[in-house]
């Protein structure tokens, strides 16, 4: 009897040794996606900004400018390229809605983001955009992948239409939260203007008739929890100017907008609650479970041992006394 317990007590070993090792490098890489219907917005802030007065054509300074960023699954789009890429796909149609101390629209660019649910590598389809102009991206954005590494990435910016690297510079805490810190740096890059300009009457292909050219540099910071792979935070010192042409008659440039763009406080505190959250289902599958089972496995093992070692000895022989005591 004790040998058969000893018998599914092994089995019983050899299962959750292996479902360990299964659970890290099979399950955890499956089941670990960004969902298709998510939604997630962002408010930050630029404070003492400079901004363009497109009335004017002058720069001045201004308290507040505000940058509301939009991220929305598309479920419905995703469906479809998952059809002919044969993978699990994330579509989102993002918003960057920029607005002076006002509350008036300064400028408004829309994208659509297409990337591998699993991998956040970016899946090229049809419809991939920035502010309606086709683009083939190389390189994260938005997000980093699962298990970030201590490494560089590459990264896409929206205002090139290119991708460069995005620099790991170290390990920090971030309100009580490991994360990784990254950043990049884009120099002066002529880049083009916004479809939705502020002023009626004045596109995009009306100030490039002018002469006028619109030129970019920021530097970029991401703060990222790497088991998530997901930014708690993030900055960029974002500057544009406006230069050459007629329109700005003797000037040679102005200023368009130039401000250090952060987080907004109450967007922080949400950010680091979620996920902190999401941190503990990823360790569950790439750390919990896996040692936990390879933890009962090895107690299981112990204990067939034990009982194998028990059932060889086998029971004492009968009829077998102790001898009895002599007197002197």
């Amino acid at each position: 009897m004790r040998r058969k317990a000893g018998l599914i007590l092994l089995a019983l070993a050899v299962f959750f040794a292996a479902l360990a090792p299964l659970t890290r490098w099979y399950a955890f890489p499956r089941l670990a996606k960004i969902p298709p219907g998510q939604y997630q917005d962002m408010v930050l802030e630029a404070k003492d900004a400079t901004l363009l007065d497109y009335g004017t054509m002058r720069a001045r300074t201004v308290p507040k400018v505000t940058i509301v960023q939009t991220l929305k699954g598309n479920v419905e789009e995703s469906e479809k390229i998952e059809k002919s890429a044969d993978r699990d796909v994330v579509v989102w149609d993002s918003l960057s809605y920029v607005a002076g101390p006002d509350g008036e629209m300064v400028s408004k660019i829309p994208e659509r983001y297409i990337f591998d649910a699993h991998t956040q590598e970016p899946v090229n389809a049809t419809g991939e955009m920035v502010d309606g102009d086709a683009v083939r991206r190389e390189g994260i954005e938005f997000k980093w992948p699962f298990l970030t590494e201590k490494r560089d990435y590459e990264y896409f910016d929206a205002q090139t239409r290119a991708t460069a690297p995005i620099h790991y510079r170290g390990t920090q805490d971030f309100r009580g939260v490991e994360v990784y810190y990254f950043e990049q740096t884009i120099p002066w890059t002529k880049v083009p203007f916004p479809k939705e300009l502020p002023v009626e009457g004045i596109t995009a292909e009306s100030v490039e008739k002018t002469g006028t050219t619109r030129w970019y540099t920021t530097v970029r910071k991401f703060w990222v929890e790497p088991l998530t792979g997901a930014p708690v935070y993030g900055e960029e010192i974002h500057q544009e100017e406006l230069r050459g042409g007629t329109l700005l008659g003797d000037r040679a440039k102005v200023t368009a907008f130039a401000g250090h763009v952060k987080m907004r406080e109450d967007y922080i505190d949400s950010t680091v609650d979620l996920v902190t959250s999401n941190r503990t289902l990823v360790l569950l599958l790439t750390s919990y479970l896996p040692w936990g089972f390879l933890t009962i496995g090895v107690l299981l093992l112990a204990l067939a041992l034990h009982l194998e070692a028990r059932s060889r000895r086998g029971p004492a022989p009968e009829g077998t006394a102790d001898p009895a005591p002599v007197s002197a």
